[in-house]
């Protein structure tokens, strides 16, 4: 008797993170109490989902396991992920999908524009996933997103961008199509970048916020950190000073949270008290803005935060 396996037809489901996948399990840390947050379910955090599923968009919210997510998408906050599910990079820190990804959706900039209109956003978030595979990184499509949005709807437009490493003119594409703010994460510091985000390089990154700014001196920038992937306070502390050397505007930092076993493991859990402090810090280092509690996200009140930011500007130009 001659038994035939079919191993074409039945493909098995690919993994998340195929380069992680022969990783040794790293320990997940006991999360502190400060750490709690509540299980979405509300009636608005559905009808969120909703509109979301129906335009067959991608979330950062979802895609990296946001822990605010409950409380963002209750307020009929999302954080919208441009240029597909799957990245190019492969980030220690990272949940979102990595592999090849495929061909950008043309319609996309319009879908978006009319989730943003749809939900009643006053500021809307863009992020996107790497794309190294695309000649300019993907610039023209954020430009193209962020043209959508003008046309749909009177929302303020905060961008949340990749480094385009190695992407001439698409730093100028951005800028060019003018978001109300322009983010981009050095997400930690420089001594951690060969073991948490490998693909990127910290003064390239630092570089990209420069030249917004050279670009258009009155667009927001914007930057972020995690902390608890084993940085000490010092280095910190001289990444605040790049980021003002740079003329960055606003800074978050958050505590870093490890999405699975196979992820860079949490250091430690900087408390709050820390948070505070490294605050009062960047406040008297000169930033408009500054979020830094255990839970603080790139896109977390990013609403508020741009009002206060605006009103910050004001202020110190005596409007």
């Amino acid at each position: 008797m001659v038994v035939v396996v079919d191993t074409v037809s039945e493909a098995r489901p690919r993994p998340r993170h195929p380069e992680k996948a022969h990783r040794p399990d790293n320990a997940v840390a006991r999360k502190p109490d400060w750490i709690r947050v509540k299980a979405p379910n509300s009636p608005v955090f559905r009808e969120t989902t909703g509109i979301v599923r129906e335009h067959g968009l991608v979330t950062v919210c979802e895609e990296a396991g946001c822990p605010n997510i409950g409380e963002c998408w209750s307020k009929k906050h999302a954080t919208f992920m441009i240029m597909g599910d799957t990245c190019t990079r492969a980030c220690a820190f990272c949940n979102v999908r990595t592999g090849q990804p495929g061909p950008l959706d043309a319609d996309e900039p319009w879908k978006v524009a009319d989730a943003t209109a749809k939900l009643g956003l006053e500021h809307v978030v863009v992020t996107s996933v790497d794309r190294d595979d695309l000649a300019d990184g993907g610039a023209g499509h954020f430009a193209r997103t962020i043209a959508e949005i003008r046309k749909a709807s009177p929302a303020t437009i905060e961008i949340l961008t990749p480094d385009f490493l190695r992407k001439d003119g698409a730093i100028e594409t951005v800028v060019d199509s003018r978001p109300d703010v322009f983010n981009h994460n050095l997400e930690t510091v420089p001594s951690k970048y060969l073991t948490v985000r490998p693909g990127a390089r910290y003064f390239a990154s630092l570089r990209l916020l420069q030249k917004v700014k050279e670009r258009d001196p009155q667009m927001f920038t914007k930057s972020g950190i995690m902390v608890g992937l084993g940085e000490e306070r010092n280095e910190v502390l001289q990444l605040m000073d790049d980021l003002r050397s740079a003329g960055v505007d606003f800074l978050t930092i958050g505590q870093y949270l490890q999405p699975t076993r196979k992820h860079h493991p949490v250091m430690r859990y900087v408390t709050p008290e820390e948070f505070r402090a490294y605050e009062t810090i960047a406040y008297a280092k000169g930033f408009l803005m500054v979020s830094a509690t255990p839970l603080t996200r790139s896109s977390h009140h990013a609403g508020e935060d741009f009002a206060k930011l605006r009103a910050a500007r004001a202020a110190k130009q005596g409007h």
